[in-house]
């Protein structure tokens, strides 16, 4: 058998584990989120039949593995400008810009961080399909700073497993409305898919996945206070989503913001300025990660974009 097709046979010691868990541990498995999609996708059985990813493993059960091989990457490079902070031959690291979708999707075929990587690179890791080559994590369109892309197979395990495991550090700075009424805290709450809207995460959804967020106010203005935050969890949109729900949403964030913030804001320099933004106000300003290769710890820092130090220079002035 290949790593692509193999089986399995469970022990006493998994017994009443679940299956997702279970395959996740074998190195051929990069991340439980594979392991569940090959799962849903027909590619696993148990006792040669198919199972849900909550299938409780029993003493003796046959698993057989078949998984797909990795599709060929198809995505036309394009000369898009990059700022490069770090490259070598596993690694790429970025200072996304906003307003770049990370990969193609619905309604963004080019124009991608992952269009101008193939550019750049030649060659990505193919682990994560022919849309998203190279991708273990991802920044909202909207949001700038750094970003890490693996240039091959081995790196991409390496990498997407210490995202799995949490061990990966990352801070944020984000304006958000409002003054906050301590100097720090921190959100612990699940997040999972809006019930109403699927483009939105909720801290009220009925599958919601565990999610913490730490915070520390840096800076107050009237108004509008500036955060740091860094995660022990790396779930879709957590830092705006946890933020919105302690009734501070990020400073022009329109899917969990509302206009009544806006209407908050008195003085009008800083009203025009806030109004003259495109994208919430959310800078992955740092990331630390172990190289794939080295083993070392690897530090990366951006600083805060053009937008974001306008916004802050104007609210510096009126607080004086």
């Amino acid at each position: 058998m290949t790593d692509n097709t193999f089986r399995l046979i469970s022990t006493d010691v998994e017994k009443d584990i679940r299956l997702d868990c279970y395959l996740a541990t074998d190195d051929r498995i990069k991340s439980r989120a594979q392991a569940q999609r090959a799962i849903k996708d027909r590619q696993v059985t148990v006792n040669d039949n198919y199972v849900k990813s909550s299938y409780q493993i029993q003493s003796g059960d046959i698993i057989e593995v078949r998984l797909s091989d990795p599709v060929t990457i198809d995505v036309i490079p394009e000369p898009i400008s990059l700022e490069i902070l770090y490259e070598d031959a596993d690694v790429i690291v970025i200072n996304k810009p906003a307003g770049m979708v990370v990969h193609p999707g619905a309604g963004n075929s080019n124009g991608t961080l992952v269009n101008a990587l193939l550019y750049h690179c030649k060659n990505l890791s193919g682990i994560g399909g022919k849309i998203r080559p190279g991708i273990v994590h991802r920044l909202d369109k909207g949001t700038t700073g750094v970003m890490v892309a693996a240039k091959n197979d081995l790196a991409h395990i390496h990498l997407s497993r210490q995202f799995e495991k949490h061990s990966i550090q990352r801070e944020y700075r984000a304006l958000v409305y409002g003054n906050m009424e301590v100097l720090s805290g921190t959100v612990n709450q699940p997040i999972g898919r809006h019930t109403l809207d699927r483009k939105k995460m909720s801290t009220k959804s009925r599958q919601g996945r565990n999610a913490i967020t730490h915070w520390k106010v840096l800076e107050r203005f009237k108004q509008l206070t500036l955060l740091k935050a860094w995660l022990e969890t790396g779930r879709t949109h957590q830092v705006r989503v946890h933020l919105a729900s302690l009734d501070h949403p990020i400073v022009n964030d329109l899917n969990y913001g509302t206009v009544k913030r806006l209407r908050m804001i008195t003085d009008k320099k800083i009203l025009d300025a806030v109004k003259g933004l495109d994208r919430p106000l959310l800078h992955a300003g740092f990331l630390e990660f172990v190289h794939p290769s080295s083993e070392q710890a690897m530090t990366f820092k951006a600083p805060l974009p053009a937008d974001f130090n306008g916004i802050l220079d104007i609210l510096r002035k009126t607080n004086d």
